[in-house]
């Protein structure tokens, strides 16, 4: 299946201007900023941004706060019970919300893993996403990069990722990326589930990939320890080689290392730097937040009644 040929979806709550507040948030989160001072960041109205905010995350800016601090991390982490052990019980066929992260994972052969994709074509475009500019890139066999632009520095954001495929064809193709920046921040959210799955071609080590493997499992919402991930994949004395491989992990959000704290609650060692991945955990508890809420009100009958 080509890229191109993936079907085209409205990008999910891709706003600039959120992007911007939640940078500002999340960097100064410890000063509890006021609604004032995230308007300002945004380029917007008091009134307006707490309106947009609240459509946007579904929770007001304050909640939001809440959600970046240290011990909410640690209250994830407390609550976890055994999330890695239930995902592998259900399997990712079954029933539980725990697999609503469609994806299928080819990983590449040794002779594509030594020769840096020779003879691979690479199709790339940096695209807005919900907490920012991103660089999607794609083999025809999946997705293989997902990466945060760093301060605007789209420059900087191609060449490291062409750095990772010194030896592949790269070609920029906005259009043709596009639907699976889309689709991949789409990934779990109620009503996508038909949207068909995403194709990951990812190059890395065997460890490294059964790493890669084991965070596909964890929901979003929640976090897990690195010491769960290594006893996960049977081996619990590689607590530091799992920290590496979630540093090396090439596709940002779409295999979740941002889920992975320290026991102490502690947030860092995100390729992307500490405050994106506040952001990511606090994204993405407030859409639980705004999903279980969505579940409690039920469906909208109403457009299904007949007319008087």
């Amino acid at each position: 299946m080509t890229i191109a040929l993936y079907p085209h979806e409205a990008p999910p709550r891709f706003n600039p201007q959120m992007a911007k507040a939640i940078e500002f948030l999340v960097a100064h989160f410890r000063d509890q900023p006021s609604l004032d001072s995230l308007a300002d960041a945004a380029g917007m109205s008091p009134f307006h941004f707490q309106r947009t905010f609240k459509h946007w995350a579904g929770i007001s800016p304050k909640r939001f706060i809440q959600f970046v601090t240290v011990g909410h991390a640690k209250q994830l982490l407390d609550g976890r019970a055994s999330v890695l052990d239930t995902a592998l019980e259900v399997g990712l066929s079954g029933p539980s919300r725990l697999h609503d992260l469609f994806v299928a994972c080819e990983a590449m052969t040794p002779g594509e893993y030594k020769d840096f994709g020779k003879l691979l074509t690479i199709r790339w475009g940096i695209h807005e996403g919900p907490l920012g500019r991103v660089l999607l890139a794609a083999t025809e066999r999946g997705v293989c990069w997902l990466s945060f632009v760093e301060d605007g520095d789209d420059e900087g954001a191609f060449e490291a990722f062409a750095a990772q495929w010194p030896a592949a064809h790269l070609v920029e193709d906005h259009a043709g990326t596009a639907p699976l920046v889309a689709k991949s921040f789409a990934l779990g959210k109620p009503g996508g589930d038909g949207a068909g799955m995403v194709p990951l071609h990812i190059r890395g080590t065997n460890f490294q990939v059964k790493v890669w493997e084991a965070l596909l499992r964890i929901p979003a919402g929640a976090v897990v320890s690195y010491h769960d991930v290594a006893q996960t994949i049977g081996q619990p004395n590689a607590v530091r080689a799992v920290g590496q491989a979630c540093r090396l992990n090439p596709l940002a959000y779409i295999i979740p290392c941002h889920r992975v704290i320290r026991k102490s609650g502690l947030i860092h060692g995100y390729r992307w730097g500490a405050s994106r991945k506040r952001a990511l955990i606090a994204y993405e508890a407030a859409e639980q937040l705004e999903q279980a809420a969505a579940e409690e009100e039920g469906p909208d009958l109403s457009q299904h009644l007949p007319a008087a």
